[in-house]
């Protein structure tokens, strides 16, 4: 572990570099923590709004570039290699002294490499999740990152035996759910309409969406035949995403006059009871029996509320063979692998399997037993994990290596 030759007096400036919206979230939380701790700490680099309204001073917004596929990443290299160019110049002329990296391995390398050659102490808070496939990716962890901040309690000991410095600080996510102050009005609108709410959470990445919701709305549909007093209300991050959606179901659902707003869930005369909403994540899985889900963090935040849920991962074929042949642990959910075994459902394929989705979402509908047992066991294991501090320990730690020394009250 390489620690700072001398104490910073001054308040040090820190490089982060964030993609997707998680990262962005995570970033934020982690901004917020490293302030309070050090008041004068700069923040700049890459990430999303959130990090710029938490004081990042933003050089593009790289939270917006949420790609799945090597099409996809091959459409925006030259934006990648810009910003790498970039970087390289902003640590040559302004000096960080660290850089912070939050997932997003692919681009995240490059990063880490360049900074690693200027001799900048590379932390990676919430690292990519190596170990689950393409573990010979450790080599770029142990050659060009200083210190891992493990946010799963399997990864310390996975990343130590392997030559990289770690410490396992907690995921930050339960940071955040923990401060959530759901929409009291929204929950008391939803909860004056009649019906069982089955939340569909399609992802917060175009692809995902694309991929996905369609299973995931035969899935409704599956469900809804058998039980007419169910209801669906669809999850999007943005009204873009949004609007996706309800092209999706005037295509599969022709007719009738679509009534509300996003903000209060948008209606409209399907033949399904369905329900679109931006910015309502956690109100959603608040309301719902039960879920049905892409495979991601949100899987921690079902944990958190301790809502049953069935996991989708839908890709194409050359995606699917990869997946297998690349992986090397049993589950692709989180909440699988903290718990050992298989509490949510997965399906990771490259055909709609729509009715065996909507089997599980029947039987937990159906048999109230099966449902409270699930639930009680998703109540212990969030009382092993869901632990609250984790950016407030990344915070201290990554202060405590630059040897940043607060200054002596007046």
């Amino acid at each position: 572990m390489r620690e700072a030759e001398h104490a910073l007096e001054r308040a040090p400036t820190i490089f982060f570099s964030a993609g997707e919206p998680s990262g962005d979230l995570h970033g934020a939380n982690l901004i917020d923590a490293l302030r309070e701790r050090c008041p004068g700490v700069r923040c700049e680099g890459f990430g999303g709004e959130r990090m710029e309204a938490a004081g990042c001073r933003l050089l593009y917004s790289l939270s917006r570039l949420s790609l799945i596929g090597l099409f996809q990443v091959a459409v925006h290299l030259p934006v990648f290699v810009r910003l790498v160019r970039q970087a390289t110049q902003h640590f040559r002329e302004r000096r960080s002294d660290a850089v912070v990296l939050i997932d997003y391995p692919g681009f995240n390398w490059w990063i880490a490499r360049r900074a690693h050659a200027l001799g900048i102490p590379v932390f990676y808070f919430v690292p990519p999740q190596i170990w689950g496939w393409a573990t010979w990716r450790v080599r770029k962890m142990r050659r060009w990152v200083d210190h891992v901040l493990c946010t799963l309690p399997f990864e310390r000991p996975w990343f130590e035996s392997r030559g990289v410095a770690a410490r396992y600080i907690g995921h930050p996510y339960f940071d955040d759910l923990r401060r959530q102050r759901l929409d009291a009005d929204f929950l008391a609108r939803q909860r004056a309409r009649p019906g069982t709410v089955v939340g569909l959470l399609p992802g917060s990445r175009r692809q995902e969406l694309e991929n996905n919701l369609a299973t995931q709305l035969r899935a409704a549909a599956h469900v809804h035949r058998r039980r007419p007093d169910t209801r669906f209300l669809i999850a999007c991050f943005r009204e873009e995403h949004a609007d996706r959606v309800v092209r999706q179901l005037r295509e599969r659902f022709p007719g009738g006059e679509v009534v509300g707003s996003y903000e209060e869930g948008l209606r409209g005369g399907w033949e399904l009871p369905v329900e679109v909403c931006v910015g309502r994540t956690p109100e959603i899985i608040e309301l719902s029996h039960s879920c049905v889900t892409v495979s991601g963090s949100v899987s921690l935040e079902l944990l958190f509320r301790a809502k049953p849920a069935v996991v989708l991962y839908r890709v194409h074929r050359p995606m699917l063979l990869a997946y297998y042949l690349l992986k090397r642990v049993p589950f692709i959910t989180l909440v699988n692998l903290l718990a050992g075994r298989m509490l949510f459902p997965e399906f990771v394929t490259h055909r709609c399997e729509s009715a065996a989705i909507g089997d599980h979402v029947l039987r937990w509908l159906e048999n109230r037993d099966a449902y409270e047992e699930l639930c009680r066991e998703l109540r212990e294991l969030r009382e092993q994990v869901a632990e609250p501090g984790a950016c407030t320990r990344a915070a201290a730690h990554i202060l405590q290596v630059l040897g940043w020394v607060p200054p002596l009250a007046a």
